[in-house]
């Protein structure tokens, strides 16, 4: 083929970023499933139709908490969640993060793990952000985890109108990072499965403390107004 040829060749259409892949038949762990967030999350998949399960430290917790929520959901040991699962969500303590994620490196090799954690403190002015010294929770994760697929996602969503049985939709928008675009289109369209979420790509890890900072002024502004506060991007 000469160059003239090539010049000629037309160019492939761009890819919609709206054109997700079918996650529906994937398995998702949720480490730190029996806490709110953790299990609000299990909930709002396994009702949507998605295969939970839940990990904790303890089999016998995350079974319980699994029976209580239903929907299908299954609990075991963190080791036994992530093996079991295509896709495994950290939403362990921040103070329990790097431990519980060293502890499962080998389990997690080639899983793709979608990091949730808001690494925060709080004192008598309220919630502030931390920066670990790698940059963020989900750096960190990266760091302690070289052989698996690190994304972050899931920050900034109210615990309570997760659990919350009476709301059928959860109006708000999911900031996802990553390196792989592949990969974040994975979560993207997880969280397309909760009727009222959207999943929207907003970078890579580098750009993640920002995210996960962001909670902290979501805090106050629920303090505030007495509110759940989501978030939603404009113009896309």
């Amino acid at each position: 083929m000469t160059s003239q040829d090539n010049a000629a060749a037309p160019k492939p259409a761009p890819k919609d970023p709206w054109e997700l892949p079918d996650v529906s038949g994937l398995v998702v762990g949720v480490l730190g499933g029996t806490g709110d967030q953790g299990r609000g999350l299990a909930y709002r998949l396994g009702r949507a139709g998605q295969k939970v399960i839940i990990g904790s430290r303890a089999a016998e917790r995350a079974e319980r908490a699994a029976a209580e929520l239903g929907l299908g959901i299954e609990g075991a040991d963190n080791a036994e969640c992530a093996r079991r699962s295509d896709v495994v969500i950290v939403a362990v303590p921040w103070d329990g993060h790097a431990k519980t994620l060293e502890s499962l490196r080998e389990v997690l090799a080639g899983k793709l793990v979608i990091d949730c954690v808001n690494p925060l403190g709080f004192d008598k002015k309220g919630a502030y952000a931390l920066k670990p010294e790698e940059g963020s929770a989900a750096e960190q994760a990266a760091a302690l985890l070289p052989d698996s697929r690190v994304t972050a996602a899931f920050h900034h969503l109210s615990a309570v109108l997760l659990q919350d049985e009476s709301i059928e939709e959860i109006d708000t928008d999911v900031m996802v990072l990553g390196e792989s675009r592949a990969d974040t289109d994975l979560v993207q369209a997880l969280a397309a499965r909760i009727p009222g979420m959207r999943g929207v790509f907003a970078g890579r890890l580098r750009n993640a403390h920002q995210v996960e900072s962001l909670v902290a002024n979501l805090i106050s502004v629920n303090r505030r107004y007495k509110a759940h506060a989501g978030l939603r991007v404009t113009d896309v």
